[in-house]
């Protein structure tokens, strides 16, 4: 087993090709991208799609909910998986899975069949995600891992910076459709290299925590399920409080299992103990929740609200997706050297006051110009949070439990991305609506100012985290 957790520092590169290690940069990179694009997007063809199918608020809500609920609740269990049956092996099927469920999306002829097909996306993109920064973690030592996780963010970014834009042009030239078709070559193209170019490893549990698996799986779809039904079905109905309550029940029984029952824990409880480990994770949800609460809002801001066109509202939003691209790979090398609570704090900081100033300045008659500098301020500010968050849970805990960690940190963020876009539909809907573009910005300001203050939350738990994370 030793001999599948550590890779040689000199390991000699693959046969006629780039170094395994490149090779592992590139198809991980890739993978974190097929899953980033595919939320953004989505996100772009929003108001094409309740064009298209006369969809509601709440269909339009689950298209990206649908994906990121099954996200946060199975990424546990893809990581467990990666660790028992080969993390080379489970992510070569959950590339498969992911590929296969994009062309059925692209298939769909209604909101149930899209959705239905997003389920399915989001269990691929559990097993798939997961096991990029796991066998990134696997592949560099510690002293050089946040270059290569900054790499990681940085094509991570790309899928960011690229989606608005390709999802405008797919949109309006071709049709909304082909924003899935775009991933099916990609992820074929891509399967034969990662069967045979990435190299295997296991982790150090061998055996599934059956029991854990259902428990996690229950009690994340029960806490996530709550907030995505409460703008219809209310904070008072029967449902909501309902799922809220098995929720409650079901994580606290994981928990306790965890610590007491299971033989081979899929959450090792101790890793939140350590106050690297705990920080970064409190900061990776409630960073991705504010992202995707606001990226909910500002798709459709800038075609709604202001009348762009897709492919218009794609270039406008280019100056805050694009920074994840430039400012990722750089905050992930200073991180290696200076530590990565300050890049979390003054990330945060800098998303929170970004989108204050954007719920600032949306108001009728509000202009491109006044956006670029908030959106340039918010996507500085994220650029630097998700390299450090990933590189702090990682180096927190030692190397063969990695798999797990990188597993925690992606359920918790996707499960922080289910909350924000839900709390931020329900603003919307509290104060505004679909009715007219002012009905529209008089929601979506106020909405804006929740996803800020949910980065403002971030930053006030970046400061309490210690300044090395080395395990």
């Amino acid at each position: 087993m030793t001999d599948t957790l550590n890779v040689s520092v000199h390991e000699p590169p693959v046969a006629n090709g780039p170094s395994r290690r490149g090779w592992t940069v590139l198809l991980a990179g890739l993978g974190a991208l097929l899953c980033s694009l595919d939320v953004v997007v989505v996100a772009t063809a929003l108001p094409a799609l309740r064009a298209d199918f006369g969809a509601s608020l709440s269909d339009l809500e689950w298209t990206i909910n649908a994906y990121n609920l099954v996200f946060a609740c199975l990424t546990l269990t893809g990581a467990a998986l990666g660790d028992r049956f080969g993390r080379r092996r489970m992510y070569v099927v959950g590339l498969a899975v992911f590929t296969l469920a994009s062309a059925t999306a692209a298939l769909s002829n209604g909101p149930e069949q899209l959705i239905g097909a997003r389920i399915v996306q989001g269990a691929g993109a559990a097993v798939l995600l997961p096991l990029t920064l796991t066998l990134i973690s696997e592949a560099f030592p510690a002293e050089k891992r946040g270059v290569a996780i900054g790499v990681w963010g940085g094509v991570t970014g790309l899928g960011v910076a690229a989606g608005p834009v390709l999802g405008g042009a797919v949109t309006e030239g071709l049709s909304w459709q082909w924003i899935f078709w775009l991933n099916v070559p990609i992820g074929l193209a891509m399967l034969p290299f990662a069967a045979t170019r990435l190299r295997e490893s296991h982790g150090t549990r061998p055996q599934l925590d059956l029991v854990g698996l259902v428990l996690a799986a229950v009690g994340l779809t029960g806490l996530a399920w709550a907030p995505v039904r409460a703008p219809q079905a209310g904070w008072g109905s029967a449902e909501v409080l309902g799922a809220l309550a098995a929720g409650v029940v079901f994580v606290a029984a994981f928990l306790l299992w965890e610590r007491k029952g299971a033989r081979y824990p899929m959450l090792p409880l101790a890793h939140f103990r350590n106050r690297g480990f705990a920080t970064a994770n409190a900061a990776g949800f409630l960073v991705f929740g504010s992202l995707l609460g606001a990226l909910f809002l500002i798709t459709q801001l800038f075609q709604t609200g202001l009348g762009y066109s897709p492919l218009q509202a794609g270039v406008r939003i280019l100056v805050w997706n694009a920074m994840p691209l430039l400012i990722a790979p750089v905050a992930g090398a200073l991180a290696d050297r200076f530590g990565t609570r300050p890049f979390m704090l003054i990330g945060l900081l800098l998303q929170g006051t970004g989108l204050a100033l954007l719920a600032w300045q949306v108001e009728p008659g509000v202009s491109y110009g006044q956006l670029v500098l908030p959106l340039i301020i918010a996507g500085i500010g994220v650029s630097m949070v998700f390299p450090s968050v990933a590189n702090a849970v990682t180096s927190s805990v030692p190397l063969g439990e990695a798999g797990v960690a990188a597993g925690v940190n992606n359920a918790l963020r996707e499960l922080g991305g289910v909350f924000g876009v839900a709390v931020a539909a329900l603003v919307f809907t509290r104060y505004g609506g679909y009715g007219s573009p002012a009905s529209f910005l008089d929601g979506c300001a106020p909405a804006l100012w929740v996803s800020a203050g949910a980065a403002g939350a971030g930053a006030l738990v970046a400061a309490f985290a210690p300044s090395r994370t080395r395990a």
